[in-house]
């Protein structure tokens, strides 16, 4: 689908097989997801995915990959914003996300840190989350839960 105006294309529509990382801050729908079933650092790739998903009995550490590794997977630059969800309905047990090197928690965050910095996710029906990734730079970036 396109918009053209005057004989000039303005606006077109296209699909995208994979999450599509925007500086104007959305993500696609997610065709694939990472699952992470055992405390362990996430690969830059999974992150990527935009959806993780832990199925385990036990308590779970998912720790952020660096910012350099993530930046350089998704080739990120200030501004650039992923939307990640991390999908613990299927566990039984609460997942905890942990900051990596080259991550911070945002301002938003720090200052109220019961919604927009809680790192636990619990398990069962209410055990889903979204973490809005906010890089400054190449190498670094925010995190800030906003579901």
């Amino acid at each position: 689908i396109s918009l053209t105006l005057y004989g000039e294309t303005i606006m077109s529509r296209t699909t995208f097989s994979g999450p599509v990382v925007s500086q104007s801050g959305f993500l696609s729908d997610h065709t694939t997801a990472a699952a992470i079933n055992a405390t362990a650092a996430a690969t830059a790739a999974q992150v990527a995915t935009g959806y993780i998903t832990s199925t385990s009995a036990a308590a779970t550490n998912i720790t952020f990959p660096t910012g350099t590794l993530l930046g350089a997977e998704l080739e990120a630059s200030a501004g650039t914003v992923l939307d990640l969800v991390v999908d613990n309905t299927a566990g039984a047990s609460i997942v905890t996300m942990v900051v990596g090197v080259n991550a911070i928690l945002s301002d938003a965050a720090t200052t109220t840190a019961g919604s927009f910095g809680d790192l636990s996710i619990a398990a069962g029906v209410t055990g889903i989350a979204r973490y809005t990734l906010l890089f400054s730079s190449a190498t670094a970036y925010t995190i800030t839960r906003t579901a």
